[in-house]
């Protein structure tokens, strides 16, 4: 299949990826709701540590995850290493000052939420932003390692999702709030209906202009954001001469912009594992900004596949090892 003639239908599954948009987009709504109904407001520094139950989980970890990225702490009595990691957690938490919750979680009376994260061994730290869930590490990892996944999953937060925190008052009373903040939304159904439909009809252009109309008015407004990398995604390949492309690859396998190249291809021809295997490789061979974009990129193509899809909780488990 050339380029020129791709489009969403029969490259990546469209079903998947709407319902990953449609994820984004009731996390967006229930974080402007919480605003409208004079929601989180100001937190004092100690309601950014909360222990969570199975009861709570939805409420404390889900529902907040549409304000702010929520790291999760599994963690038990009777585990050693836990009780070098759990104070480490709470006390980098409260330096980020709003910027990430922590949710603790006692495993021997959470079993359940044990079995769904897929827990293997504790301590293990997951985060779960606009309700994605990704794992982070497990076992006892360095404050220096730590504070690096806490910037990125921060910056992720930020920039695919516009999550920017909670407003920390040191004086609040915890558990309390005050006037919430301004949270922009808007009837864009149309806009986006528009993109879609320019999306399935190959007008990768006009789905881009209409993605961009969107973020144009709302920054933060996370279905475009996705929308617009699934279509920035085919525009970047529609130019690309895959011969050349793959050969590049193949003769540079540690320059992290052919292997993004190259990845890109494999995503749109299908070969999802591919695509991300061959990022994952990359992110090893690599260091520092490189690393870091190449890391960026594939964040990206696990949303165009969806967050659902099992491929890529595989590939999560997989980077966050190559990562640590």
């Amino acid at each position: 299949m050339q380029p020129r003639n791709m489009s969403m239908s029969g490259v990546v599954d469209l079903a998947a990826v709407k319902a990953a948009q449609e994820a984004k987009a009731k996390a967006e709504q229930a974080r402007a709701e919480s605003a409208r109904q004079g929601g989180a407001g100001a937190v004092s520094p100690a309601d950014l540590v909360i222990d969570v139950d199975e009861a709570g989980f939805e409420r404390e970890v889900l529902q907040r995850s549409a304000e702010v990225p929520v790291v999760i702490d599994f963690w038990a009595e009777w585990c050693e290493p836990c009780k070098q990691l759990s104070p480490l957690l709470e006390r980098l938490t409260v330096e980020y000052n709003g910027r990430l919750l922590l949710a603790k979680i006692d495993v021997d009376a959470n079993q359940m939420l044990m079995q769904q994260f897929g827990v293997q061994g504790i301590p293990a730290v997951f985060a779960v932003v606009a309700g994605q869930a990704l794992p982070l590490f497990q076992g006892a990892a360095g404050e220096a390692q730590i504070r690096e996944t806490l910037d990125q999953l921060v910056a992720v937060a930020e920039q695919r999702f516009g999550l920017t925190g909670l407003t920390v008052d040191p004086e609040a009373e915890p558990g309390g709030a005050q006037s919430a903040p301004t949270v922009p939304v808007g009837p864009y159904d149309a806009l986006l209906e528009a993109a879609v439909q320019a999306l399935d009809a190959g007008d990768l252009g006009g789905a881009v202009q209409a993605y961009q109309n969107v973020l144009s008015q709302d920054p933060a407004n996370s279905e475009a954001k996705l929308g617009l990398a699934q279509a920035e995604l085919l525009q970047r390949v529609q130019g690309a001469d895959p011969q050349q492309v793959r050969k590049e690859a193949a003769d540079r396998p540690a320059d992290a912009r052919a292997q993004i190249a190259a990845a890109d291809l494999d995503l749109v021809g299908g070969h999802v594992e591919d695509a991300f295997g061959r990022l994952i490789e990359t992110v090893q061979r690599t260091a520092g900004d490189e690393r870091d974009t190449v890391r960026l990129r594939l964040l990206e193509l696990f949303e165009v596949v969806g967050g659902d899809d099992p491929r890529v909780a595989a590939a999560r488990r997989a980077l966050a090892r190559a990562l640590f």
